[in-house]
């Protein structure tokens, strides 16, 4: 029997554990999109207690506490931080096979140094010793950061947000890590909300263009491009509920676009025509100022209504989509490459099941842009356990190029999250080790180290044109 998450834990081969220990371990971490507040940085935000920075804004350990039938006054509720840690700790021990059982245990050990195991029993040691820990300067924000030998970081940005915190960290030198701002356009998408006419008067303050027609939209966006541009920005992300590619003339979309501010409701075709012709010109900006779009989709979220509306979104009642036709998202980049407008492509679905169909899209649009221009990326939310990332590796694999790929990221609210990175590269090295010691690929321990060395970070630093 194996002990329990040793130097080893989960490289079952020789290859894997000297992949890992000689190449994987020692890479930087690039974390090219999370959702990280910039501001707890930049003020270098230190906790009170371990709830505050393990639980707080956590909905994958919401939704486990919740599966155990924990009263949601000690998931989200009024109980205490301590009486919240301690319901955690209760639900923990018995989370055979959840990767937070993982991620739960590495974190402890590397920012904690805590080596044994987190149940009912030890809570009251672990939140003493977590306490303790926290209260040395050394563990803020930044502290966090740095120790998990992160190199740079992009943060989730909104076009009309001020970036101020950004500013303040780009000139602050006593850091050393870069954080950027990744531009996420949803809200100035998402025409059919609600609140969507209260959003386009925060947009037009911010790029001081009255935003009355879809032409002054993209004219705003622009604007507030150049700005996230001079900020360093490279990097676009979007999450989608699925891609639709429904095109329309110009003088349609601006009839959509007058018509949602009138009495007359949209149609499902305007919305689908709205936002495909959104798309289209983002991408093509996007090209042309050489970023790199992230799709996200294969979403469906909110379902649990009375919840939403007690808690908001982003609380843990999000579920995946199955609707994801790939003849669309071949029918986007398609329209995109036949006007010299494809940028540099991300595709990352919720849905496993969407793994082939994306292996076989990449191939359509690669070109000498960039190695692996178009990527499948990391196995995403709720399939970023040992199976999903095997299952896309393989994939990957399979269809195209692994050496190639752009690797891991956290997407993450956490600052504890970086330890993620260290779970897929032990995944990877495991999966390429079984492949050497199975006769399916040579014993090239160069070659070998190399692609385990891009993929860990290179790949990445390269592929978003980063300046490291």
């Amino acid at each position: 029997m194996k002990p329990f998450m040793d130097e080893n834990f989960l490289l079952s081969t020789p290859t894997a554990q000297t992949l890992y220990h000689e190449h994987a371990k020692k890479m930087p971490i690039v974390d090219y999109h999370c959702h990280i507040n910039p501001q707890e940085i930049a003020q270098d935000r230190h906790f009170d207690n371990i709830t505050q920075v393990w639980l707080g804004g956590d909905h994958y350990k919401w939704r486990l506490m919740r599966s155990f039938g924990v009263e949601e006054k000690y998931i989200t509720g009024d109980a205490s931080d301590k009486e919240k840690f301690l319901k955690w700790a209760e639900v923990l021990g018995k989370a055979i096979g959840n990767p937070l059982y993982h991620w739960s245990h590495l974190e402890l050990r590397r920012y904690f140094g805590y080596e044994g195991i987190l149940n009912k029993n030890t809570a009251e040691e672990v939140w003493e010793l977590c306490n303790r820990k926290l209260s040395d300067p050394a563990m803020g924000a930044r502290g966090l950061i740095k120790q998990s030998n992160v190199k740079l970081i992009c943060t989730t940005d909104d076009p009309a947000d001020s970036l101020e915190w950004h500013k303040m960290l780009a000139e602050d030198k006593s850091f050393g890590v870069q954080v950027l701002p990744a531009w996420r356009p949803d809200k100035a998408m998402n025409l059919e909300k609600p609140t969507y006419r209260v959003y386009l008067k925060e947009l037009s303050e911010a790029s001081g263009i009255q935003i009355d027609s879809f032409a002054n939209l993209k004219a705003a966006l622009i604007k507030r491009m150049d700005f996230f541009a001079s900020m360093g920005c490279t990097v676009s992300d979007h999450a989608l509920e699925y891609i639709m590619y429904d095109p329309a003339t110009e003088d349609e979309i601006e009839e959509i676009f007058t018509k949602r501010f009138s009495v007359k409701p949209l149609t499902e075709s305007d919305i689908r025509k709205f936002k495909t012709a959104f798309m289209l010109f983002v991408a093509g900006e996007y090209s042309r100022r050489g970023w790199v779009m992230q799709l996200h989709y294969g979403t469906k979220r909110d379902n649990n209504t009375a919840m939403f509306e007690k808690l908001g979104p982003d609380t843990g009642y999000d579920c995946i989509n199955n609707f994801t036709p790939s003849n669309q998202m071949a029918d986007f980049l398609n329209a995109l490459e036949i006007n010299d407008a494809l940028p540099k492509t991300i595709i990352y679905s919720l849905n496993p099941n969407d793994n082939a169909a994306i292996g076989t899209i990449l191939g359509c649009f690669q070109d000498s842009d960039a190695v692996g221009k178009i990527q499948q990326g990391s196995a995403w939310w709720f399939n970023d356990h040992k199976f999903g990332m095997t299952e896309q590796l393989t994939s990957l694999a399979n269809l195209g190029n692994l050496s190639g790929f752009v690797g891991m990221l956290t997407d993450s609210r956490s600052f504890l999250s970086y330890t993620r990175h260290e779970y897929f590269r032990r995944i990877l090295c495991d999966f390429i080790g079984n492949m050497v010691e199975n006769g399916e690929f040579p014993a090239d321990m160069d070659t070998l180290g190399e692609i385990v060395e891009d993929i860990s970070y290179n790949n990445a630093v390269r592929y978003f044109c980063f300046d490291l």
